[in-house]
């Protein structure tokens, strides 16, 4: 299997500019009403804008020129209120757009969570947990000034540009052409700018996602890195990814930085145009002053909407790389799935069959784990799975629990396809423990209950003392009711394994699998807790990897996993009068 780690740069999916920026824009659709309320501001806002040089060019030409002081002081007071009432509604706007963009992240974030929870074991062991955290949390928090500044920025710049070069054709064609010469200059200056700066922002994603995932994989190993004295090596490993993002960030940036001298330089060129053109060529005696100030207002009021939409323009280009990955990951489908049709799995009573079972990782078809395997378990036995490391152990339960899909060959359960039936009631029907003792951030009794969210207290009680948990329970400070994190706060390995095996019990599986469940159980421990995994696995069909042969000992079958298949198959006791490779395992385990 392919694994990406912090080291090197994930691959890009490059999708259309156009299809990315329509999808993330479709999500404000949700939202009309809204949307409608700030556009119906921002018309406002805009006319406003376009109103106030018309009112000074009719204070200067018209009310000063003719002496008309009481008109004068009309206009004043009416300017007065248009523009206070534009900065109200400006602040109105801006809470709107803010609760509304809040809102969108929010759902893209929960759509990209529930589909990440879809996707099979291999997304996830193909890459690092930092990497996919970078997307849920840094990459859609990047997409909020994107959002906001759609509605805010893009549509109101847009129409006033318009509006502007309409108003200004209709007062002086001759001076309009004059003040927008340079937009040739600019177009081409923003489209040179945006083929190279989208790269360098798609690198940046890359390398904050390395970053991410370094810092994720080396804060979980802390104790190993202490343990080993490896700081100095990993403060040097960090030191090169941060300089690897920090490079990245300013050769993203430097492209950038030059759209805004661009639209200086065109509004510049723009500004003396059109002064020489009113000035020199037409001549000061056919253009009146206010002419010439209404003007001046308007083609500030023309490249200021260009300048935001530069910088808007920007935004889009930094932030699609972004975009680009979280869709990226929603279009990932989802290979372990329900299929077409599914039917739940009524209740079961345990039997499991494989029939000619094949199965590889599909990036490396022709390496077989598992090939040609066949056998039939009845409702309530006990199978054992020994074998060598890499040998297909652990592929045959996952193969059960449909957390991967068979290359070739079949797997039924009572009779029916798992691939036939729903995800969740055929894992609602089964008790997975790993070696994995996987704790929640939340008290004891939460982290028991996550097995059978509705048990009672009661359940949960029984289901420890059951595997001989709820003696060391009661001795913690709060007894049930202690808060544990991740880490376990201070319990020892054996004892976050028998929470574990309490989890497990109260769930009531029809089929249970032990991954390698006691591994981490001293010889102490495991024999304390041997009582409650036979009450465990007392009339379940059950499935139970270990290395430790003691364990399986009263197991009903054996099988021996070598080489994508079962060597050898019958109970301890017939496979040690065979002298086989159970037997060789047997020895090694036992012989003093």
């Amino acid at each position: 299997m392919n694994v990406n780690s912090f080291k090197e740069d994930e691959k890009s999916t490059e999708s259309g500019k156009i299809r990315t920026l329509t999808r993330l824009f479709s999500y404000l659709l949700a939202y009309k009403k809204e949307i409608l309320l700030v556009l119906m501001i921002m018309t406002y806002c805009v006319g406003v804008s376009l109103i106030n040089p018309l009112m000074i060019e009719a204070a200067i030409d018209d009310y000063i020129g003719g002496k008309n002081y009481r008109g004068l002081v009309s206009l004043i007071l009416l300017a007065i209120f248009l523009n206070v009432t534009m900065v109200l509604l400006i602040r109105l706007r801006m809470r709107i757009m803010n609760r509304v963009c809040n809102s969108i992240l929010m759902t893209i974030r929960q759509e990209l969570y529930t589909h990440i929870q879809t996707l099979d074991l291999r997304f996830f062991d193909s890459r690092p947990t930092g990497k996919i955290l970078s997307r849920i949390i840094g990459d859609i928090n990047s997409l909020k000034d994107v959002l906001g500044n759609f509605v805010t920025t893009l549509i109101p710049d847009f129409i006033t540009i318009c509006s502007v070069a309409v108003i200004m054709l209709a007062k002086s064609p001759a001076l309009t052409g004059a003040a927008l010469c340079s937009l040739p200059i600019m177009a081409a200056g923003m489209w040179l700018i945006q083929v190279c700066s989208h790269k360098r922002w798609q690198v940046y994603r890359k390398k904050s996602a390395n970053l991410n995932a370094f810092l994720h994989e080396d804060l979980s190993g802390m104790r190993v890195i202490q343990s080993f004295t490896a700081e100095e090596e990993t403060g040097r490993t960090f030191l090169k990814l941060t300089d690897e993002h920090r490079i990245s960030f300013n050769n993203a940036v430097r492209i950038n930085d030059a759209m805004g001298s661009v639209i200086d330089l065109c509004w510049g060129i723009g500004s003396v145009a059109l002064y020489y053109t009113g000035i020199v060529i037409i001549g000061i005696d056919k253009v009146s002053v206010g002419t010439l100030l209404a003007f001046g207002s308007y083609i500030n009021m023309f490249w200021r909407p260009i300048m935001n939409l530069s910088s808007f323009y920007t935004q889009i280009i930094t932030n699609l790389a972004a975009a680009e990955r979280i869709f990226e990951v929603l279009d990932t489908p989802a290979e372990i799935a329900d299929a077409e049709g599914a039917s739940a799995l009524p209740p079961i009573q345990g039997s499991v069959t494989f029939e000619n079972v094949t199965f590889a990782y599909r990036d490396a078809p022709d390496k077989k784990v598992l090939e040609n395997v066949s056998f039939h378990i009845r409702p309530g036995e006990t199978i054992a799975l020994v074998g060598p490391t890499g040998a297909g152990k652990t592929t045959i339960v996952n193969l059960i629990s449909r957390f991967y899909n068979t290359t070739q060959g079949r797997v039924l359960i009572d009779g029916q396809d798992v691939q036939s039936v729903t995800l969740e009631s055929l894992r609602s029907q089964m008790g997975i423990m790993t070696q994995d003792n996987f704790l929640f951030t939340g008290t004891v009794k939460e982290n028991i209950r996550y097995g059978r969210l509705d048990a009672t207290d009661e359940e949960i009680m029984e289901a420890a003392k059951a595997v001989y948990a709820h003696d060391f329970i009661m001795k913690l400070e709060k007894g049930y009711d202690t808060m544990l994190s991740e880490k376990g706060n201070g319990l020892s390995v054996g004892q976050r394994q028998l929470l574990a095996f309490a989890r497990t019990f109260v769930s009531m599986p029809r089929i249970l699998i032990l991954d390698e469940a006691t591994s981490s159980i001293d010889t102490k421990t495991e024999l304390m807790v041997q009582q409650g995994i036979e009450q465990l696995l007392k009339g379940r069909t059950s499935f139970v990897i270990a290395h430790r042969l003691s364990t399986i000992q009263k197991a009903d079958r054996i099988f021996v996993i070598d080489q994508g298949g079962i060597a050898e198959e019958g109970t301890s006791k017939e496979l040690l009068e065979k002298k086989g490779a159970y037997y060789r395992l047997y020895m090694a385990q036992f012989e003093e």
